[in-house]
């Protein structure tokens, strides 16, 4: 009987390649999907007799109404040390093991920059001009003598204030249970949620999603912030109102938006995002690096042959 991996959503057709797959014994094939696969059917008939299944963060949901139709399945590894889109006590339940990997480096602090970089000079803009033969169209926002407004301070929030420093801004950080002490130690002022929108030209989002976390920022919080203010969003997409954000950007009450995020991804080709004014938009690219993925399936593979031990790594 064939033993199956499967690593799902590799939309780019490159998790093989990485993380040395070649140690994972030859009687296991090993398959990458590279489309997505949303429909719990499909998936249910994707993974039959698959006993080993690598997802990608949270682009595929793992409810019990899932986990209790995969009867073949014994290893469930998520990239990542957590994964919302997994019902973990269902897993445990029906018998899964579930692992995780490292792989939380600099990377979407990065291109968190990147899209404030970005939206400041207008690079999109401006590339787009030169190309039709233009010159000079839009004029920059400095980021020195700024304010970076960071919602939420944790490990990646934290990596954005050193670079916000380095450019001269000032940074302000907001969560519901931040410690004013250690965000001071961090290097941010601590603030209320109002002040944070009232004050930020820059408005950065790293928060978890949770349910408390669906729509922490709405309408009111947009209504809040200057009409020259940017928000960039490389957390989670549900965290921010997507309609609240449209209509804030198509009624130029905020001067644009940065996002790597979506409610539904991958994001459906007619989606308003696509063509709204003033943003720049990424296909959640905050941790697609070279690095990232190396620790990302080099752990897997680990976690793959650990559990063939019989001694299973990093188990959440």
């Amino acid at each position: 009987m064939v033993k199956r991996i499967v690593l799902l959503d590799d939309y780019q057709g490159i998790a093989l390649d990485y993380g040395g797959w070649d140690r994972v014994p030859d009687e296991w094939e090993k398959v990458a999907l590279c489309q997505h696969i949303a429909d719990p059917d499909e998936l249910v008939e994707a993974l039959a007799g698959a006993e080993i299944v690598v997802a990608m963060r949270e682009r595929t949901q793992f409810p019990a109404s899932t986990l209790d139709r995969l009867p073949d399945l014994k290893l469930l590894i998520t990239t990542g040390m957590g994964n919302v889109a997994i019902d973990i006590p269902a897993a445990q339940r029906n018998g899964v093991v579930v692992c995780g990997t490292g792989g939380h480096g600099p990377a979407t602090a990065e291109l968190a920059w990147a899209l404030i970089l970005g939206l400041a000079r207008k690079i999109p803009a401006e590339d787009a001009e030169m190309r039709r033969g233009g010159w000079q169209t839009t004029i920059g926002t400095d980021l020195a003598g700024t304010t970076l407004g960071l919602v939420g301070l944790g490990n990646l929030g934290k990596q954005m204030v050193p670079v916000a420093r380095a450019f001269g801004m000032d940074v302000v950080a907001w969560s519901t249970n931040l410690d004013p002490e250690a965000a001071r130690a961090a290097g941010a002022e601590p603030v209320t949620k109002d002040e944070l929108f009232e004050r930020s030209d820059f408005v950065s989002v790293h928060y978890k999603l949770s349910d408390r976390s669906r729509g922490l920022i709405g309408a009111g919080e947009l209504a809040l912030m200057k009409a020259s203010a940017f928000l960039v969003n490389t957390s989670r997409g549900p965290i921010v109102d997507t309609n609240a954000l449209l209509d804030a950007l198509d009624a130029g009450t905020i001067a644009g938006a940065g996002i790597d995020v979506y409610d539904t991804e991958p994001l459906p080709a007619d989606h308003a995002l696509r063509s709204a004014p003033r943003t720049i938009i990424t296909p959640h690219l905050g941790y697609v690096t070279e690095d990232t993925y190396t620790v990302f399936f080099g752990d897997a593979v680990e976690d793959v042959l650990a559990y063939l031990a019989g001694d299973p790594v990093r188990v959440l």
